[in-house]
């Protein structure tokens, strides 16, 4: 029977990064996915690190957006009526995790990640041999209506204490920038600690060959076929059983499948997104990705071409696609930039795991000894990879923890065992 120090279940960019960091501490770590590297999830985020992340992403809370959503009318997010149900009592927790107040505490909770988030990418890029994907330029948040910019107040204000640079611009100054948008806009906020990637699949999958080129062991299996043998955790792959005393479960949109029948039982809610890619028209060019707040989408650049992006879907995880929100935006999209003819054929689809208080969870399992979590990261997986597996291997080496990791524990959420 095959055996190591460590189990990594899941190869996105928040697993990859895991093992990468873990086998760097001299650790033996098998990583393991029922798929290639970075394929899933990971491939068609918008590629931001958002190291200068405030307030997260909260409820809306003017009638007239709750309006257009409830009439399926608003480009930002959509739902499967028959999900709603399902979907409610999260919303209604979330809902409450949204006032300023909350969102102040959550700002502070997670600063600690955030501000560690681009050194910790660029620290891992030098090693992979991956700078080439970085873009240290910022990215634009944009706001049509005066009444939205108006709302970022508390953020902006907040941000200064934090020491965390947020410039707000008016059209000019965004021109200055980005030449190829036009000026639909009333007001825009540049965060400049922000940086971007231009192929997260890339970068995934370079740091996974970082991994395996430092003694790494990449393998196909099934995390749910997790169980425990003899004292030690036992998962079962393409190449035959492995034992660990240790394993991570960073499974993404995926976790709840595992974790819930060992009763560990999370209030996971899934923010379906998805993408295209367009080209430019004629010699129009980004530099930095923009983000259409009234509107609900992003456009950034990426090898691929001009991505664009869709705000939420509530729906099931497995559900069919529905990209509606496309037909919606649209008009927007290309009133701000001029987007020519698609550049690939394919609408991709992908659904965010989120806790309620916008927070991951990262450490220790409750009730079951040598089992760690890596979940629930919703918009920030690509930003907090790296130092989500820095926390994780400080604790689980009993080094001393970059930051106090007791905010991300699961037992906020779970009743004592």
């Amino acid at each position: 029977m095959a055996r190591t120090d460590v189990i990594v279940l899941g190869a996105g960019i928040v697993g990859t990064s895991i093992a990468l960091q873990l086998v760097r501490r001299g650790l033996s770590v098998a990583l393991i996915d029922r798929g290639e590297p970075g394929a899933e999830t990971s491939y068609g985020n918008a590629g931001v690190i958002e190291g200068h992340t405030i307030f997260p992403p909260g409820f809306p809370s003017d009638i007239g957006s709750l309006l257009r959503i409830a009439l399926k009318r608003a480009p930002e997010a959509n739902y499967h009526l028959r999900f709603l149900p399902q979907v409610l009592p999260w919303l209604w927790r979330f809902r409450a995790h949204s006032s300023v107040a909350k969102m102040t505490e959550t700002a502070h909770a997670m600063r600690p990640l955030f501000s560690q988030a681009v050194a910790g990418h660029e620290e891992l890029m030098l090693e992979a041999g991956a700078t080439r994907y970085l873009r240290k330029t910022g990215w634009l948040k944009l706001y049509r209506d005066p009444k939205s910019f108006a709302a970022q107040a508390a953020e902006i204000d907040l941000a200064a204490r934090l020491g965390v640079p947020a410039e707000v611009l008016d059209p000019e100054g965004v021109l200055a920038m980005e030449p190829s948008l036009r000026p639909v806009f009333h007001k825009a906020i540049f965060w400049r600690d922000a940086a971007s990637i231009s192929n997260p699949l890339a970068v995934t999958r370079a740091y996974a060959a970082r991994f395996a080129a430092q003694g790494g062991v990449l393998l196909s299996g099934d995390a749910r076929t997790l169980s425990r043998s003899g004292g030690h955790w036992r998962v079962v792959t393409d190449a035959g059983a492995l034992d660990a005393d240790q394993v991570v479960v960073a499974l993404g949109p995926w976790a709840d499948d595992l974790l819930r029948p060992l009763g560990i039982v999370l209030p996971f809610g899934y923010k379906r997104g998805y993408h295209r890619h367009f080209h430019p028209q004629g010699n129009a060019s980004l530099a930095r990705p923009v983000l259409d707040i009234d509107r609900g989408y992003l456009i950034t650049p990426m090898e691929q071409g001009i991505r664009l992006t869709t705000g939420a879907e509530f729906a099931a995880r497995d559900a069919p696609p529905t990209p509606v929100q496309f037909d919606r935006l649209m008009p927007a999209a290309q009133q701000l930039f001029p987007l020519g003819s698609r550049a690939d054929a394919r609408t991709w689809l992908g659904a965010r795991p989120c806790l309620p208080d916008s927070r991951p969870v990262i450490g220790r399992a409750p009730g079951h000894d040598g089992l760690w979590l890596a979940v629930g990261h919703a918009h920030w997986g690509l930003t907090l990879g790296p130092v989500t597996g820095r926390l994780i291997g400080e604790m689980m080496s009993g080094a001393t923890p970059f930051c106090d990791p007791t905010p991300y524990r699961a037992e906020r959420f779970l009743t004592p065992r």
